[in-house]
């Protein structure tokens, strides 16, 4: 990662030029499926115009058309697909690597919404990277946390690589803005972890490019450079990092302290 924000407009961007010279909005649009009840809402999205579809452990089960599925070590594999069909699935092997680009899976926030966030940015380079279902906001008394029933609300068990998941998210949002990708949140909940702007999936098949812009500006204003750099600063400084990714497996090498310290300076680095 580097220490500065660029401007939205001095961001890799490659749009195609018509003969007048006209910007033809030419996005590569990344979608990311979790496993929420809400997720389900992604069957009836038009993903005609968008690059990549993301689905995260169990969310191939709700489109065909999934591109890439990733999924942990200790996924079970009876939950697997099937139906395949040479489509790219990612492993830990892949996205380990990918994490470790951005300081590792220790900063990055070890959640598969977090994990699958930095492969992306990493394996995929998108100008627009959506997420559904990913809210991370569970209720423990319903009968259905998940969509295919009750599970593991995997970013509320105790680790201390998330302690703040909306510190892990405005990181994933800031790291995207420093290479021109913009994290958005598809949800329609009141509430969510996630802290990127939200866009209405409807907006996935219209011209996004002035829209992309425009909110790339917002992020950038929002942000606090200063903080950025402190919390940079503060990561180099601790480094915490086990390159193999199973951190949980190195206790010694992860200072809940330290990372509740750097979890501060990037709640500082955006504004709510």
């Amino acid at each position: 990662m580097t220490n500065s924000l660029m401007h939205p407009r001095q961001m890799r961007r490659h749009p195609k030029l018509d003969y007048a010279g006209t910007i033809l909005a030419d996005l590569k649009t990344v979608i990311i499926i979790g496993s929420a009840p809400d997720a389900t809402r992604a069957k009836e999205f038009d993903l005609s115009d968008v690059s990549s579809i993301v689905a995260v452990n169990n969310a191939w089960q709700i489109r065909k058309d999934w591109t890439h599925l990733i999924y942990p070590g200790d996924f079970d594999p009876n939950r697997l697909p099937t139906n395949g069909d040479g489509r790219e699935v990612v492993t830990f092997e892949d996205y380990v690597l990918a994490n470790n680009a951005y300081g590792g899976i220790v900063y990055a926030g070890g959640s598969m919404a977090f994990t699958a966030g930095y492969w992306a940015l990493h394996s995929l380079r998108p100008d627009i990277l959506a997420f559904v279902g990913c809210d991370m906001i569970y209720d423990q008394s319903s009968e259905k946390t998940h969509f295919y029933g009750k599970g593991e609300p995997d970013p509320l068990r105790d680790d201390p690589s998330l302690q703040s998941l909306e510190a892990k998210a405005n990181r994933l949002l800031l790291t995207g803005l420093e290479q021109g990708c913009l994290c958005m949140n598809l949800s329609t909940k009141q509430q969510s972890r996630l802290t990127f702007p939200r866009l209405d999936a409807q907006a996935l098949t219209s011209g996004l490019w002035e829209q992309r812009i425009t909110a790339l500006v917002a992020v950038r204003d929002a942000a606090d450079p200063h903080a950025v750099a402190l919390a940079q600063k503060a990561e180099a400084d601790a480094g915490i990092f086990v390159e193999t990714g199973d951190y949980w497996e190195h206790p010694e090498k992860v200072d809940g302290q330290r990372l509740a310290a750097i979890d501060q300076l990037w709640l500082a680095a955006m504004a709510v």
